[in-house]
């Protein structure tokens, strides 16, 4: 394949020519040989294919075939009854499935209040922490809750409440659904440019792994997986052509592990060359997973995700330890307006962060963290450079990043998430030509749409080119 007039490194203009999967040649003109495919770039940027280094496959299919049940779609609890009785109106008999609810729409909704909006049909609803589900009576009775043993399901006044935490091994157990299906949402990411995803579910097991793997064997899945998952990975190497990632701990600021068994944990992963990553939203969550790296000893590829509230002296520890941050931009472009009003004033200048990382010497890379924000990583970058909530308020403004580094946060290599990936002879053919140069594509990045997306030197997304 021959790429003509492509606009690299956000300025230069060559020719670049691809054999065998990887970048053969580049200059400023190249001689098409017989049978080659050409394509005209008619100036437009050519940039390494984006990573979105944190996301959840599984939860993103099943989302996209679900009632959204939070804000931006939905607001009130007028909104959020009339979405669900159009879903039963309108849908197959059988579950209803609803995502992204948020306290701001009805309050701390339970069981009793499903009911009283659908009760013939089992319905469960996923707060968009991900940590929560909400479940109707209906719904309990499938999965045989009522006579269900040791049940994790809360109670109030010793009656099932139909609120389940951090319990979705149970639930999928109870469920006994299959995982969806990857190829409609595949497709969906490779239109953005994305040739590969960090999957950064806690629960991922060897099953999970195969699963990724037969998908991608089957053409279903067409971007490169590395896999975090649970402490049974430690004794598994990669599955198929999925990598295995980091021991992935699952923090939660009022239930901390032990922290000995903890260490113990780190300390197992580390001795068989696994790194680990921890969940860290709050302020508490990450002082406590940098204190468990500093007592057990970190190593290449640990990493924070989210670190959600970053206060300064946390900072320098970070650097201390070479862990990576890898954050979600995007929080602040669709739930800023809630942190202003629920974070804790102390901590809203720490929320997110990005320039004071650079700033530190501390590794960053960025992600969507989808379904539990928008898919797009073109949003995302645009959130990184306005900071603008909702409402249009600027929260964080220090924070801001130019648009060029912006990109960068997507454009590192799963393993090494902070390091942005250069097109150049020999590296491997992993690219997206965008509809537009690069100082139009800078004004606005959400407005950017791709034309054409390659892993490894073939196609997986093209809009009609010219050649």
């Amino acid at each position: 394949m021959l790429i003509r007039n492509a606009e690299l490194d956000f300025g230069e203009r060559v020719d670049l020519r691809i054999e065998d999967a990887h970048i053969a040649a580049i200059d400023h003109v190249l001689r098409a040989t017989a049978g080659e495919i050409v394509i005209d770039a008619a100036a437009c940027a050519l940039l390494p294919g984006l990573n979105d280094h944190h996301l959840h496959l599984a939860a993103l299919a099943a989302a996209q075939v679900s009632v959204q049940c939070g804000p931006p779609q939905v607001h009130s609890a007028e909104e959020l009854g009339a979405a669900l009785r159009k879903a039963a109106a309108h849908s197959e008999a059988g579950w209803i499935r609803g995502v992204g609810y948020h306290e701001s729409v009805a309050g701390e909704i339970d069981r009793d209040w499903l009911d009283r909006i659908v009760d013939a049909r089992p319905l469960r609803i996923q707060h968009r922490s991900g940590r929560l589900w909400i479940l109707n009576t209906a719904a309990l009775a499938e999965i045989g809750a009522f006579d269900a043993r040791a049940s994790p399901l809360q109670r109030s006044a010793d009656r099932i409440s139909g609120r389940l935490y951090d319990a979705d091994a149970w639930l999928r157990s109870r469920l006994r659904s299959q995982r969806p299906n990857l190829q409609h949402l595949s497709r969906q990411l490779a239109s953005y440019g994305v040739v590969g995803v960090t999957d950064t579910s806690h629960d991922n097991d060897l099953e999970a792994l195969r699963y990724f793997a037969d998908a991608q064997a089957s053409g279903e899945l067409l971007q490169d997986v590395f896999a975090m998952g649970n402490a049974s990975l430690d004794q598994i190497g990669n599955v198929g052509t999925v990598l295995r990632g980091p021991h992935k701990f699952h923090l939660h600021e009022h239930e901390l592990p032990p922290f000995e068994p903890l260490c113990a944990m780190i300390r197992a992963s580390h001795g068989v060359g696994r790194a680990v990553a921890f969940h860290c939203v709050s302020r508490t969550e990450l002082v406590f997973a940098l204190a468990a790296l500093r007592e057990a000893g970190a190593q290449a590829g640990d990493r924070i995700e989210h670190s959600g509230v970053t206060p300064p002296e946390a900072l320098q520890q970070m650097a201390e330890l070479g862990v990576t941050v890898v954050t979600q931009p995007s929080f602040i472009a669709e739930r800023g307006d809630a942190y202003l009003q629920e974070v804790d004033a102390d901590d809203v200048a720490w929320l997110y962060r990005l320039q004071s990382f650079d700033a530190a010497g501390v590794a960053l890379a960025g992600s969507t963290d989808a379904p539990y924000a928008s898919a797009d990583p073109w949003a995302a970058m645009q959130a990184a450079v306005t900071r603008r909530t909702p409402s249009g308020q600027l929260l964080g403004v220090a924070e801001a990043l130019r648009p060029e580094r912006a990109f960068a946060l997507f454009s590192g290599a799963a393993q090494t998430p902070a390091a942005p990936r250069r097109i150049a002879v020999g590296a491997v053919a992993d690219l997206c030509l965008l509809d537009r140069p690069w100082r139009q594509a800078r004004d606005d990045l959400a407005a950017v749409r791709v034309r054409l997306t390659l892993r490894r030197g073939q196609t997986i997304f093209s809009v009609a080119i010219p050649s």
